[in-house]
């Protein structure tokens, strides 16, 4: 049977073959729809510049750097600020005097402290601010003269968590390609020294507390980088090691759900150990028991008594550590919802971080709340802008760089963070708040950076400074308004680990 011919068909390219058969309608078909995919697909791309064109946009040719140049004018302000900047710190330039001149530390309320605390050269705020909010408490109960935890003590046992929180990672990842987004997390940062309070609260509740002088600060404590950049090697070598033992077919178990009798985890056990031995040069061995007694005001010396570390905060400190709950203000998510961010505990048998998200004033309603009932309020914020470490001010516009630069720099608080602008990167304590016709006006702090700095070792961070840079707080549950406290109740919506709020606190 002789076939109907199809007539010559005009096509874009004389390379597009013609077809005159019915038995070849599927190729023509075929080809009809890949290139409606290509021009779909071209027409999505439209504005998006090919490599050979737009060169004078995209990148900075001479004739752009040329138009740069002729639109620059030395103007008077400019070559004020030229001669100022390049002969002076920009800071001292910026301050904004107006600030200075009406600053005061008049507080309508404080919190009786004694001694502020230095974690020197080191990333342990959240550790010195969780245990100094404890504190006054035990220095009232006991009429103290001063008291304060060791530090150090729970900085080892948390490098051996976090050791063991990497290794297991490693594992758990064995098959995993080392340019995985978490691989490369961990590998970044294996033992750092960064935390936030629930690594408090696990450590306390798994291995207690010390009195300081049963355990006190060694240089490599207060000068932690190099003694990190050491053990941070060594536990990347042993993830080479790991790998590779997963690589030559010695894997774990499957059966039990860590597999733990194995050759992989027999391997760790024994990294585990090595790591031990280098804290213990560093850091000096943790005690198990330890005998200790003191003298309060009235130079009334106690009895020795015999602790454990957990025993004497149990016993002693009797803090009970599930009465606190965390709430943030993060203007990036919802208000009203529970949140948790995977991957931020230390301790593999740890909690990751859970809190309630509230508008900003809530927030501040809640800390003056338990400040004026005397009980000091942890909390996390971003200390890189507006304060000033020789006056001990936190206030918005503390720096006028926009006005030395003749520039806009603004952005939202949620802006910030989002953009990686800002960070929740210091913790510290609430001591003290100034409350007129109701309504905070300033806030002491008190901080973990020694006496030298700061007003004697405490800021004065000011209301809007609060609203811009504060993220968090740790307070008890008995301050918090029962529908706060409900949003625990929500199954958590889980937030991955590079989520701006899950920037290490140091």
């Amino acid at each position: 049977m002789k076939h109907t011919s199809i007539q010559k068909m005009a096509f874009p390219s004389e390379n597009i073959p013609v077809f005159t058969d019915v038995g070849n309608l599927r190729i023509l078909l075929r080809f009809v729809v890949q290139l409606v995919v290509m021009l779909t697909v071209s027409s999505l791309f439209a504005d998006e510049p090919r490599p050979s064109e737009g060169r004078d946009e995209s990148a900075l040719t001479t004739k752009v750097i040329e138009q740069i140049r002729s639109s620059f004018e030395m103007d008077a302000h400019t070559r004020a600020m030229y001669n100022s900047i390049t002969n002076n710190d920009i800071r001292d330039l910026a301050l904004n005097r107006d600030i200075l001149r009406q600053h005061n530390e008049i507080f309508s309320h404080k919190i009786k402290t004694k001694g502020i605390t230095d974690q020197k050269s080191s990333g342990r705020c959240w550790l010195f601010a969780g245990l100094n909010i404890m504190r006054p408490a035990v220095i009232e109960k006991y009429n103290l003269k001063s008291f304060e935890f060791s530090q150090i003590y729970l900085t080892f046992w948390d490098k051996m968590e976090k050791t063991n929180t990497f290794l297991e990672r490693m594992i758990e990842f064995r098959a995993r390609g080392l340019l995985d987004r978490e691989i490369v997390m961990f590998l970044r940062t294996p033992i750092p020294d960064g935390g936030y309070w629930e690594n408090v609260v696990d450590l306390i509740q798994k291995y207690g507390a010390v009195p300081k002088e049963i355990m006190p600060e060694t240089n490599s404590s207060e000068n932690t980088r190099l003694m990190n950049r050491v053990m941070s090697q060594k536990l990347r070598s042993d993830a080479v090691k790991l790998r590779k033992m997963h690589q030559q077919k010695r894997s774990v178990n499957p059966a039990p759900p860590r597999g733990g009798v194995k050759k992989l985890y027999a391997e760790k056990k024994k990294m585990l150990a090595e790591i031990y031995r280098m804290l213990v040069m560093n850091l000096g061995e943790p005690p198990t028991k330890f005998a200790w007694r003191f003298e309060d005001q009235n130079s009334v010396i106690s009895e020795m008594r015999s602790y454990t570390p957990k025993s004497f905060f149990e016993d002693f400190v009797g803090v009970d550590l599930n009465e606190y709950v965390n709430i943030f203000n993060d203007t990036t998510h919802d208000y009203g919802r529970h949140y948790q961010i995977r991957f931020s505990r230390n301790l593999y048998d740890g909690h990751d971080i859970n809190y309630a998200n509230v508008d900003v004033e809530s927030l501040k309603d809640i800390a003056m709340k338990s400040i004026l009932d005397n009980t000091p309020v942890s909390f996390a914020a971003d200390v890189s802008y507006d304060q000033s470490k020789k006056l001990g001010i936190m206030e918005d516009g503390l720096y006028d760089y926009d006005s030395i630069y003749n520039t806009d720099m603004s952005m939202t608080k949620a802006e910030r963070a989002l953009y990686r602008n800002s960070v929740r990167g210091h913790g510290m304590a609430f001591v003290g708040v100034d409350v007129q016709n109701g309504k905070p006006v300033k806030w002491l702090v008190e901080n973990s950076w020694g006496k030298d700095d700061g007003s004697d070792g405490y800021w004065t961070l000011y209301d809007k400074w609060f609203d811009i840079h504060v993220y968090n707080i740790i307070v008890k549950k008995k301050y918090v308004p029962e529908k706060v406290l409900k949003i625990y109740e929500q199954p958590p919506i889980i937030l991955p680990p590079w989520d701006p709020m899950l920037s290490l606190v140091k």
